[in-house]
C-alpha cells in the first residue's frame, strides 16, 4: 500500500462521518512517521474481528473502517442466507465512539437488506452471543476492545451460532472487504429505529422497501489538486455494484431477551435442594466502567447475594476508564481500588469485570485481613472443582461429560476432570475454540455434555446457553462457590491448597512483551522465526522434551503461531504473538514440590525468555 497516496486520498474523501477523523488527518499532515504508521496496512481482520486503536487511518478504528468490515460482512451474508433468513445482532460496550460505531454498522447493514436487532444501551459480549442465538440471526457483532486500554476498541463478529467466527469464515468475510473500497463501493441508510423485537418472528409484519443508499464518497470541493486527483484515479477504476437491495430495518432488542439471558444464567447453579449455604457475604463488584453492573448485580440479586457494595469510581460506563488505564482484571492495578474497597467495608469477596465483562477477576480475604488476587487459572480449576464435585453429588453429570480448555491454561485443571471421570479437550488459545466445542457437540446430538470450559484469562463459562466466556455467569458461579465453601468453614484458599495437596503444586504465569507500529510487528515476526530456528535445548536446567509447533496445524487444530516447549518435570513454555494486541505473550507452567521452588525455577525461565524478547 502507499501510505502516502492513502493518506491524501482520505484527506480529499473522509468527511461528513466523523469531524474527529478530519481533524486528525489536517493534524498529522507533514508528520511521515504518524502518517505511515496510520496508513501502511489494513487494519487485520481475523476470527478475532478487528482490533486497534482509534483513529484516522486504514490502520485504525474509524467509521469508514467499521463501514467497509461491516459491507464486507453483509456481502457475505447476503450470499450465504436466504432474504428472510438475513437478520444481524449488534451490541456494543461502553468505550469511545462504540455507540458511533454500532450506528455506523447497522446503518450499512440495514441499506444491504439486512434488519438488524440492536441493544439500545450497551450490553456485555455474552449478551450478544445469546441476542445471536436468540433471535436466529445470521451473524452478530460486538463493539468493544475487551480489556484493552482507551484508545483501542474493536469489532468481533459471530456466526449464527452464537460463537466467533470460525477461521474459514474469516478469510471468506475477509476476501469480501479486500474487495472493497471503503469510500466507493460501501451502502449507508439512515438510522431509524422502526421498533422493537423479542422474536425473529415478530419481523415478518414490517414491510421491507427498495431504497437508493447512500454512498460513503463524498464531495472533493475543499481538496487540494492533488487530493482531487487521488481521488478521482480511484473512482474511475473503482467497481461498484449499485444494484440496490430491499432497505433491512433496524429494531431494538427487547426486554424479554436481556431477561432470558439472565434466567439462562441463573440455571447454571449446582446447587441441590438439601444444600444450604449462608448467602449474606459481603461482596465489593466492579465492573471497571464497563456493561458489567446492570446484568451482574441484577442476576447475583435475584439469587439471593445482596450484600453488594459498588465501586463507585469504577460503577458507572466510561470508556476512558480514568482509574484505571487497563481496565483488566488481569492486571493488579485495575484492581486496586476495589480492593481498598473491600479493606474499608471488610468484604468477603472482590469481583470485577472487564469492560465487555467476559472476563472476572477475584480477591478473598485472608485470615489475617488482608487481601489475595487469584489467578484466572485458581480460579477455574477451583470452580471446575467444585462443579463437578456438586454434580457427581447431585448425580447430574451426563454421560461422557467434557471439559475444554485451551493449551496454555493449567494442565492441573486436566487431572482434577480425570479424578471425576470428565474428558478434557485441549483447543487453541481463544474461547472461540471451546465454543466451537460445544457447537461440535450440538450438533451430534449431545450440548449437555458440555460441563465447563476456561482459559488462563479469567474467562469462564458453565453452560452452552451462549458459545463465548461470560462474566455475569462467572460472577455467579464464583459467589455461588464462595458461599458453599463458607458456610462449612472452608476459604477459597483453604481449598486451593488442597487441590494442591491432592494432586500437586503448579505455577502458571504470563509475561507480555510490547511491539508497537509497524517497526514492532517486524520485530515480532522476527522473534517468532528465532524461536523456531534457534531451539534452546534448555530453560533454566530443564531440558527442553518436545516441541509442538502449531503454525501448519497440529493435533487436529486450525494453524495458529504457537509454540509450544514441553520441559522435563511436567513443566512447559508457550510463545504466541497477541491475536488483538501489539505483544508477543509467553506463558510459563512449572510443576514443583512447593511454591517456593516453583517461583524460583519461574524467575530464572523468565529472565532467560526476557533476554531473547530484546
Amino acid at each position: 500500500m502507499d501510505y502516502r497516496k492513502e493518506y491524501t486520498r482520505w484527506c480529499a474523501l473522509a468527511k461528513g462521518l466523523d469531524a474527529d477523523v478530519e481533524q486528525e488527518l489536517a493534524a498529522i499532515r507533514g508528520e511521515e512517521e504518524k502518517i505511515q504508521d496510520a496508513f501502511y496496512r489494513d487494519l487485520a481482520f481475523g476470527t478475532g474481528g478487528l482490533r486497534g486503536v482509534i483513529g484516522a487511518g486504514t490502520n485504525r478504528m474509524n467509521v469508514y473502517t467499521v463501514a467497509k468490515a461491516s459491507q464486507g460482512l453483509a456481502n457475505y451474508v447476503r450470499k450465504r442466507f436466504a432474504a428472510a433468513d438475513r437478520r444481524i445482532a449488534v451490541s456494543r460496550d461502553s468505550r469511545i465512539k462504540s455507540d458511533l460505531f454500532a450506528e455506523t454498522a447497522a446503518r450499512v447493514f440495514a441499506a444491504n437488506g439486512i434488519d438488524v436487532y440492536m441493544y439500545e444501551d450497551i450490553m456485555p459480549t455474552p449478551c450478544l452471543s445469546f441476542a445471536t442465538r436468540a433471535l436466529h440471526c445470521a451473524a452478530g457483532i460486538m463493539l468493544t476492545a475487551s480489556h484493552n486500554p482507551s484508545k483501542y476498541n474493536g469489532y468481533k463478529v459471530y456466526g449464527a451460532d452464537g460463537c466467533q467466527i470460525t477461521t474459514e469464515a474469516a478469510a471468506e468475510i475477509l476476501a469480501e472487504i479486500e474487495a472493497l473500497d471503503l469510500f466507493a463501493d460501501i451502502r449507508m441508510t439512515e438510522f431509524e429505529i422502526a421498533g422493537i423485537r423479542d422474536t425473529a418472528e415478530a419481523n415478518v409484519s414490517v414491510a421491507h422497501s427498495v431504497t437508493t443508499p447512500v454512498m460513503l464518497e463524498t464531495a472533493t470541493a475543499d481538496a487540494t489538486s492533488t487530493e482531487k486527483e487521488a481521488a478521482s484515479s480511484h473512482s474511475a477504476t473503482a467497481a461498484v455494484d449499485m444494484d440496490a437491495p430491499a432497505t433491512g430495518h433496524i429494531f431494538w432488542i427487547g426486554e424479554a431477551v436481556y431477561t432470558d439471558f439472565v434466567e439462562n444464567v441463573k440455571k447454571q447453579s449446582v446447587l441441590g435442594p438439601d444444600d444450604s449455604i449462608d448467602r449474606n457475604v459481603a461482596i465489593v463488584y466492579s465492573p471497571l466502567n464497563g456493561t458489567g453492573r446492570a446484568p451482574v448485580t441484577r442476576t447475583l440479586r435475584e439469587c439471593g447475594y445482596t450484600n453488594i457494595t459498588l465501586v463507585k469510581e469504577q460503577e458507572m460506563p466510561d470508556g476512558h476508564f480514568p482509574t484505571c488505564p487497563y481496565p483488566n482484571p488481569e492486571i493488579k492495578e485495575a484492581m486496586a481500588l476495589g480492593m481498598d474497597y473491600a479493606k474499608r467495608v471488610q468484604a468477603d469477596l472482590l469481583l470485577a469485570t472487564d469492560p465487555d465483562c467476559d472476563r472476572v477477576g477475584i480477591a478473598v480475604r485472608r485470615a489475617d485481613g488482608s487481601y489475595q488476587l487469584l489467578s484466572g487459572n485458581e480460579t477455574g480449576i477451583l470452580l471446575l472443582d467444585y462443579i463437578l464435585a456438586q454434580r457427581t453429588k447431585h448425580g447430574t453429570l451426563p454421560k461422557d461429560p467434557v471439559m475444554v480448555k485451551t493449551i496454555v491454561t493449567m494442565d492441573l485443571g486436566e487431572r482434577i476432570a480425570a479424578h471425576y471421570g470428565v474428558e478434557t479437550i485441549n483447543v487453541l488459545t481463544g474461547f472461540k475454540f471451546i465454543g466451537e466445542q460445544i457447537g461440535r457437540l450440538e450438533k451430534e446430538g449431545h450440548p449437555e455434555r458440555y460441563v465447563f470450559g476456561f482459559e488462563e484469562s479469567y474467562g469462564y463459562l458453565t453452560g452452552s446457553y451462549v458459545r463465548d466466556k461470560d462474566a455475569v455467569d462467572g460472577a455467579l458461579m464464583i459467589c455461588e462457590m464462595f458461599c458453599f465453601y463458607k458456610t462449612q468453614g472452608i476459604s477459597l484458599l483453604d481449598r486451593l491448597q488442597a487441590l494442591y495437596a491432592e494432586y500437586g503444586y503448579c505455577l502458571n504465569t504470563l509475561h507480555s512483551f510490547t511491539f508497537e507500529g509497524s517497526a514492532g510487528f517486524e520485530k515480532m515476526q522476527k522473534i517468532m522465526q528465532n524461536f523456531r530456528t534457534d531451539v534452546p535445548n534448555a530453560f533454566a536446567g530443564k531440558k527442553v522434551e518436545k516441541v509442538l509447533d502449531y503454525l501448519p496445524g497440529l493435533d487436529g487444530l486450525p494453524k495458529s503461531d504457537v509454540l509450544k516447549y514441553l520441559l522435563s518435570d511436567h513443566c512447559s513454555v508457550v510463545v504466541r504473538p497477541s491475536g488483538t494486541e501489539p505483544k508477543l505473550k509467553i506463558y510459563i507452567s512449572i510443576s514443583a514440590e512447593n511454591q517456593a521452588a516453583a517461583e524460583a525455577c519461574e524467575a530464572t525461565i523468565a529472565a532467560e525468555l526476557g533476554e531473547r524478547m530484546k
